[in-house]
């Protein structure tokens, strides 16, 4: 459990710093230059993912059960994926829902989490996917707070891409990306 808290405190630090140390961070991107900084920040947010991956694969086989997941929450995780999935999609899109909510990843986040509370109920789990919600809750209302919504460029094709870049993604982690790179089919056949 050790090196999945390890992992979480730097991801979440990390990424957290727009919120907690903004004139750090502005300060210190105006120092390096965007290059720089984009470099070194990419580099250090590969090696908290790496970690808190490896933190999550070791710490999940004997974690101890939080709750008992209810039956149906494999399947209400993989019909919450889809949402999520889409609006991981609307974020690389100028479009009306980016235009609306400002940061639609967030809120991918969220869902991918609360899909993975239903599915999961173990203190490994609890801790990555609970702290997920909590990180990208904060994260929400501060990315709200902090901008101002761009118009949207051509919403409706940018809409129509990221309805369907977003189908066509959870597909495919539901017929065989999610069993190959975790191990665990999001849907039992048989």
């Amino acid at each position: 459990m050790t090196w999945l808290i390890i992992g979480l405190i730097l991801f979440h630090g990390l990424h957290s710093l727009r919120m907690i140390a903004p004139k750090w961070r502005d300060a210190k991107y105006a120092q390096m230059g965007e290059n720089k900084w984009k470099g070194l920040y990419s580099l250090a947010s590969l090696i908290a993912l790496v970690v808190l991956i490896y933190g999550y694969s070791v710490a999940r086989p004997d974690a101890d059960i939080v709750y008992v997941r209810p039956d149906w929450g494999p399947t209400l995780a993989v019909l919450l994926m889809l949402p999520a999935f889409i609006l991981m999609t609307f974020n690389m899109r100028s479009s009306r829902l980016k235009f609306i909510t400002h940061h639609p990843f967030l809120l991918a986040i969220i869902l991918w989490s609360l899909a993975h509370l239903f599915a999961n109920g173990d203190t490994a789990s609890v801790l990555l996917f609970g702290s997920f919600i909590i990180w990208a809750s904060l994260n929400f209302v501060s990315v709200r707070k902090r901008t101002a919504a761009l118009p949207p460029v051509k919403p409706i094709l940018q809409d129509g891409l990221a309805i369907f870049g977003g189908i066509v993604l959870w597909a495919v982690f539901l017929f065989g990306l999610h069993e190959w790179l975790f191990g665990v089919a999001p849907i039992m056949v048989g």
